[in-house]
């Protein structure tokens, strides 16, 4: 989904019969206002949930919306798919079907599915500059040891994109169960770095990204971000 901004005065001219000069005179008689208050420039920027209001009769009044799913195994992380179940198909919200995906899972990948109808949110979260944590729970189909800690800690090497991976943080929980903490989000990339040591990953499951956290959230549900959740980049979820 596009993120669209606009200044007022091509805002006005295109969803009013005013023009673009007319904007101007508006602005002067305090005759638009923007979030309750009075416009003061025709260089204003209009995002795509700015309030506008002009001899107030609403122009614009859309509604960011922020979700977290627990999606289950099965479930396609796309809008629409004609074999299986969709993500959508598990929210029940009146603007879904202007929801996007914010960072999808596998197939066979369960936990946190973010959607929002906010472009620039969904964009900050998956720029590699923000550096947001996502967190897995991973099972393996061998034993584990701290050989695996050190070598994700420093970095793998994928030749086939002549890379190599960010540091990570893996916390052995149990002979075959970790969780494992990345910076970023490279093609079946926890498959791949445990697949340096010949082991199979036998389920995985997103916990978090940034501080996002499922918590106590049952899998298949699904419930609107707090305030301070939607704050993305400004805490970040730890290791427990």
């Amino acid at each position: 989904m596009k993120s669209t901004t606009s200044r007022l005065d091509r805002f006005i001219s295109q969803n009013t019969a005013f023009s673009i000069s007319d904007t101007r005179r508006l602005i002067a008689q305090r005759r638009i206002y923007l979030d309750g208050d009075v416009a003061h420039s025709v260089q204003q920027p209009v995002t795509e949930f700015t309030h506008v209001l002009l001899d107030g009769s609403c122009l614009k009044n859309n509604t960011p919306v922020y979700i977290m799913l627990n999606k289950p195994k099965g479930v396609v992380c796309a809008t629409k798919d004609t074999s299986h179940s969709t993500v959508l198909d598990l929210i029940q919200h009146p603007q879904k079907n202007e929801l996007h995906i914010a960072g999808r899972l596998d197939f066979n990948t369960t936990g946190l599915v973010l959607l929002t109808n906010d472009g620039a949110w969904s964009r900050r979260i998956s720029l590699p500059e923000t550096k947001l944590a996502k967190t897995y729970e991973v099972t393996l189909s061998k034993p584990l040891s701290s050989e695996y800690v050190a070598v994700f800690q420093e970095g793998l090497y994928f030749a086939y994109e002549n890379i190599t991976t960010q540091p990570a943080v893996l916390e052995i929980l149990s002979k075959y169960t970790a969780r494992l903490s990345l910076t970023e989000g490279k093609y079946h990339q926890v498959k791949r770095m445990f697949g340096f040591f010949q082991n199979e990953v036998v389920a995985l499951h997103r916990v978090s990204v940034g501080h996002i956290c499922l918590d106590e959230l049952e899998l298949g549900r699904s419930r609107p971000l707090t305030v301070k959740e939607a704050a993305v980049g400004v805490i970040h979820c730890g290791l427990k």
